[in-house]
Order: C-alpha cells, then structure tokens, then sequence
C-alpha cells in the first residue's frame, strides 16, 4: 500500500481508494426513470403478406437478454413459424389464428397467442407466465408504433397479456449500384444515408445489405451493391423519395435503381446468384410475379441493384465471393 501510495503521490491523476466512500443518506441517490419493473420495447412493426397469409412481426428490442428469452420460448407456441435475430432485433414469422398455450413455469412461460390480419392493422396477442407476463403486457404495449392496446396488470408470478394493433405493413426493398466513382463516393453510405433520411411516421428503415457481385472489369474497385428494406404505409412516396435523393447525391452517370414492393422477392434469387457469378447483360433481367418491382434508374448499375434485392438480411451470402466452387 506504501509503495501504491507513493505512485499516486508522483501522479496526481492516480488516486488509491481504500474503501468505500458514503454519502449521508438521502443526498446525490439516484434513482430509476419509470416503473422500475418494466422495460418497454422500442418499437414494433408487423407486415402481411398480399393475401394474408402470413405475418413478419419485427421487435426492436433494448434488453437483448429479455429479447433472446422471447425468441427461445415464443417459437413454442403454434402460430410462430421460425424465428430469427436481425441486428437489435427479432423477427418472427407468423401464421394468422388463436392458439391457447398452455403455459408451464421454467419449460414454456411465455408465448404469442394470436394474430389476425384485418386492411390496415394487424392484431398480436401474447401471454405470459411472472416475469413473461410482464414483458407480453407492459413491454410490448407501451412499444412505438403500437396504436392501441388492452393490457392486463403484471407483476410477481402472475399470469398477464396483452394485445396489440399495429399498423399494416407493406415490405419495400430498395436496391441501388454504382453511385460512385474511382476518385469519390462509396454506394453503401450514401444509400444508408438517404434511406435514414427518408424515414417518417409511414416509413420504418429495417436493414441495410450489402451485396458482394462478380467482379466486373468495369467496377469502382470491390464490385457490391446495396439494398435496403422499409416497412412501409405509402410505398410509393418513400421509393420517390428515395429516389430524389438518390438522383441529387449520385456521383455516377450509370447509377442504378430498383424498388421490389412485397413479401417475398426470392424469385429474384436465380438472376441474383447469376449475377454474384458472371457477368450478365441487362437483358436477363426479370420480370416477376407476386409483387412488384420497379426499374427506377437505368444505367448499368441497374443490374447488381435488382440482384441486390433478395439477399435483403441474408448476410452471409450477401457477402460470399464467388470462387467457382463455393
């Protein structure tokens, strides 16, 4: 301790604590914001498939204990078809329908216990056992984005729930290549940027991909594209947006373009994997059912912004080079 002593003397800024130090009771407590038996999620977005089939309910979560403690239970219940973490947050994909769960302490305390799709709302239930109770009541009520809700009270071992309305959802998928030149630019932040800046209260940013394609002779220099995903009320406001800015910041004469609006773009898959191994003429690219894509830009940058598109959060082989056998 003498020697530790002497260091903190020769440097000031060191300081030695030898216990503990209180302050009189009652001064300079902190203290918690809230209910200090709650944590709210902070937002909370669900989109249907066109014929309602079929439910992505997406969970921004702030307590990636409590989210991961969701996930592992919630995908016991019925209606939960698989379950999936992307970024801060987790997706679930739902069938419509009631199911009464029966809850059991510790093995399956927690669950969603309905979802139904009406024109411009989707309706989640979920119920919980103690501590479930209270995150499938208060945490996911008081959400952003919720519009209503009817909650029952929660806390200690009781059994609680709640449902929830949300907004209707459209999926939109923006893909975008060639922004830059050899000398300025990067496509992957300029895309962030404009769809961060063209969120609102009909426009929820997702995620961000980028896309690893066959390297060209005609690249910048690594050959990706980008797409980004929205949860979208007003598709066709949010792609013009985009697309202004888009128009105004590119540095490239052969931007392009592309706007999926729908549930599923995986038709788009086998031009995509074409397009992560060869060189493909403009030619090939697709038309589709089950949705709709838009050529919005149409310079040679068009292609890996169509390819880009269904590798949406599919990251790892977003980013695999192809390498002839792999």
């Amino acid at each position: 301790m003498a020697k530790r002593r002497k260091e903190a003397d020769a440097c000031p800024e060191l300081r030695i604590s030898e216990g503990p130090e209180s302050s009189p009771k009652g001064e300079d407590e902190d203290e918690l914001p809230g209910n200090p038996y709650e944590i709210r999620y902070p937002g909370i977005v669900a989109l249907a498939d066109e014929k309602g089939t079929a439910i992505e309910l997406i969970e921004f979560f702030d307590c990636i204990g409590g989210a991961m403690w969701s996930r592992h239970h919630y995908v016991g219940s019925p209606l939960v078809r698989s379950a999936r973490n992307v970024g801060a947050s987790i997706r679930y994909l739902l069938s419509p329908g009631i199911a009464n769960l029966d809850l059991q302490g510790s093995s399956f305390p927690a669950g969603i216990c309905g979802a139904e799709i009406g024109d411009d709302e989707i309706a989640i239930s979920y119920i919980g056992l103690g501590g479930g109770g209270v995150g499938a009541s208060a945490g996911r009520s008081y959400a952003g984005g919720v519009i209503r809700h009817q909650t029952d009270p929660s806390g200690g071992g009781r059994k609680a729930g709640a449902t929830i309305w949300l907004p209707r959802m459209q999926r939109v998928l923006i893909g975008v290549d060639d922004t830059d030149t050899p000398d300025q630019g990067a496509s992957w932040t300029l895309a962030h940027n404009i769809a961060r800046a063209v969120e609102d209260e009909t426009a929820r940013y997702l995620s961000h991909t980028i896309v690893q394609l066959f390297p060209v002779p005609y690249r910048t220099k690594n050959c990706v594209s980008i797409v980004c995903e929205f949860a979208s009320a007003n598709p066709g406001q949010l792609v013009a947006r985009f697309h202004n800015l888009l128009r105004k910041y590119t540095l490239s004469d052969e931007t392009g373009m592309a706007a999926f609006t729908g549930f599923d773009p995986s038709p788009l898959l086998p031009f995509a994997w074409m397009v992560k191994k060869g060189e493909v003429q403009r030619d090939l690219l697709p038309e589709m059912e089950g949705g709709h894509l838009e050529l919005i830009m149409k310079g040679r940058g068009i292609i890996g912004a169509v390819a880009a598109i269904p590798f949406y959060t599919r990251f790892e082989e977003a980013l695999s080079l192809w390498t002839g056998q792999s």
